[in-house]
C-alpha cells in the first residue's frame, strides 16, 4: 500500500528519500535543456570541478569537494558559485591531502554525499555542464548519483579539452595549466574545486570569443564543429 515512495522512505530514511526525489526531479527537467539552436550568447552553463580521494571510483575512491560557477552567455557571475566539501567516509591519502589542502579532519566534518549532491543539482538546474576533462568528473558524478539516488546524469556535458583541441589543433598537451598559460589567465589556487571552476570558466569565455570570430553562433554550430574533430 502506498507504492514506491513509502518503500524508499523505509529503506533509506525519510530525509534521504526526499533528497533522492529532488535529485530525480532535477534530472527530469533535462527535457527543457537548451536546444541546438540556442545562441551561444544566450547559453546558460555551469562549469564545475570535483576533487576526489583518487582516480578509481570503482575502486573505492570518493568525492571530497565540488565546486561550480554559473556563466550566462559571455557573463561570468563569480557570486553565482557553489562550493562544498564532502565527507568521503574514508581516509584521504596523504598525497591527496597535500595536493588539495583538504584534511581528514575537515572532510570528516563535511556534509554527506547525498546532501551535497542535492544542493549541487539544485544549483545546476537544467543548465549544460562544462568541465575540463569530463571523463573523470562525469564518472565520479554518475557513480555518486547512482549510489545515492539510483539515477545517472541526464544533463548535456561539454568538455573544454575537446573545444581546445578544435581551436588549437597543434598543441602538444591540453592540460588546464598549459591552456591557462596560453590564454594568459592568472592561476589562483590549483586543485581547489571552486578555483579550478572559475579558471575553467574564464577559459570558456576565451573560447567563446574565438568561436564568435569563426562565426560559430549556436550550440548546434559548436557540436557540428566538434563532431568533425
Amino acid at each position: 500500500m502506498g507504492g514506491i515512495a513509502p518503500a524508499v522512505a523505509s529503506a533509506f530514511g525519510a530525509q534521504n528519500a526526499q533528497q533522492m526525489a529532488f535529485i530525480r526531479s532535477v534530472m527530469k527537467q533535462k527535457r527543457n535543456e537548451p536546444k541546438f539552436d540556442t545562441p551561444l550568447d544566450d547559453l546558460q552553463v555551469v562549469i564545475f570541478d570535483l576533487e576526489t580521494t583518487g582516480f578509481l571510483h570503482a575502486g573505492g575512491d570518493e568525492i571530497i569537494s565540488i565546486g561550480a560557477v554559473k556563466v550566462t552567455g559571455r557573463e561570468l557571475d563569480e557570486e553565482q558559485s557553489f562550493y562544498s566539501l564532502v565527507n568521503p567516509n574514508r581516509p584521504i591519502p596523504e598525497d591527496i591531502q597535500a595536493l588539495t589542502g583538504i584534511t581528514d579532519e575537515e572532510a570528516g566534518q563535511a556534509p554527506s554525499l547525498i546532501d551535497t549532491l542535492q544542493k549541487f543539482m539544485g544549483f545546476v538546474e537544467r543548465r549544460i555542464l562544462i568541465a575540463h576533462g569530463t571523463g573523470h568528473d562525469k564518472q565520479f558524478l554518475n557513480a555518486a548519483l547512482w549510489r545515492t539516488s539510483r539515477i545517472t546524469l541526464t544533463h548535456r556535458v561539454l568538455d573544454t579539452i575537446l573545444v581546445a583541441k578544435w581551436l588549437n589543433p597543434n598543441l602538444s598537451t591540453y592540460g588546464l595549466d598549459e591552456l591557462l598559460d596560453l590564454y594568459k589567465i592568472p592561476v589562483t589556487i590549483r586543485h581547489h574545486a571552486l578555483e579550478d571552476s572559475l579558471m575553467t570558466a574564464k577559459l570558456w569565455l576565451c573560447f567563446l570569443e574565438e568561436m564568435r570570430q569563426r562565426q560559430v553562433a549556436s550550440l548546434g554550430d559548436l557540436y557540428a564543429h566538434l563532431s568533425r574533430h
